[in-house]
């Protein structure tokens, strides 16, 4: 039966959105969370993902824009802080885009996440979908072949009719063109991706309202991402999105809807 992977991304992107997510695993509102091991916090939220129920994965978020890195990148990061997705994107369309420290950067963004949790994760994907970008992806792809073969990675693609059956349709066209052939170049390398894909919304509204729609036209690995929080770190421009996210998960019937998709959740 196809199943709906609902994915808290941001886990230690502070301690309270950390705090959040990892509650509303125990309660059984999600069933994966994709972490930053770059976040100084990283360590210590880690330990709010032990004794979670065994359907939760738990994922590698790869930082590759806007957070401090976890190695020296002179040139990708020559302020000390990594690029916006803008001039990241606009970076990979470029010959000098510095791949040694990228490849650098995610092993030790891997490293980080293996330290933590004693093994290699159950997923990876990146922040702003920054590992679906030129250049980038191979780096991805190579390194998870190597150090998680048994990992699936989030692809943006999906069917036409699907995108068009739900709202926020320019968003997830836009993501869906940027991640065109992920899931394919993933296959050469023997790793899966999820079929189906959504969660793109205006970060305003009505969150209950809107999360239906996400389940229209599922794939048989359905994803969808979301970003449940709390707490106002400095510089979030989400922040009171997460707050929305986090009380509307807690009260939808989501085994509920998936089911009348035919979809198991949340195991």
């Amino acid at each position: 039966m196809p199943r709906l992977t609902l994915c808290a991304d941001d886990f230690a992107f502070s301690p309270a959105v950390s705090a959040t997510i990892a509650a509303l695993a125990a309660d059984g509102r999600l069933n994966a969370t994709s972490c930053m091991t770059v976040m100084p916090n990283w360590h210590a939220d880690s330990a709010l993902l032990a004794g979670l129920p065994d359907h939760v994965e738990i994922g590698l978020h790869l930082v590759l824009t806007l957070e401090r890195p976890a190695t020296v990148m002179p040139r990708l990061a020559a302020t000390g802080t990594l690029p916006t997705i803008r001039a990241l994107q606009a970076m990979t369309r470029r010959p000098a885009l510095p791949i040694d420290e990228i490849v650098a950067e995610i092993e030790a963004q891997f490293d980080r996440f293996e330290e933590a949790m004693g093994r290699a994760p159950d997923f990876v994907d990146g922040h702003q979908h920054s590992h679906a970008l030129p250049q980038i992806r191979e780096i991805v792809l190579a390194t998870t072949a190597r150090r998680a073969p048994r990992a699936w990675l989030r692809t943006n693609e999906e069917a036409l009719a699907a995108m068009m059956a739900r709202p926020f349709r320019g968003k997830a066209l836009a993501s869906a063109w940027h991640s065109r052939g992920f899931a394919a170049a993933a296959a050469r390398h023997g790793l899966r991706c999820n079929d189906g894909f959504a969660g793109h919304y205006g970060f305003t509204g009505d969150y209950a309202a809107i999360f239906p729609a996400f389940l229209r036209r599922p794939g048989g690995q359905h994803l969808v991402m979301c970003h449940p929080g709390a707490g106002d770190r400095p510089g979030d421009a989400i922040a009171a999105a997460r707050l929305v996210e986090a009380e509307a998960l807690r009260r939808l019937p989501l085994s509920q809807l998936a089911a009348e998709k035919e979809l198991t959740f949340p195991a």
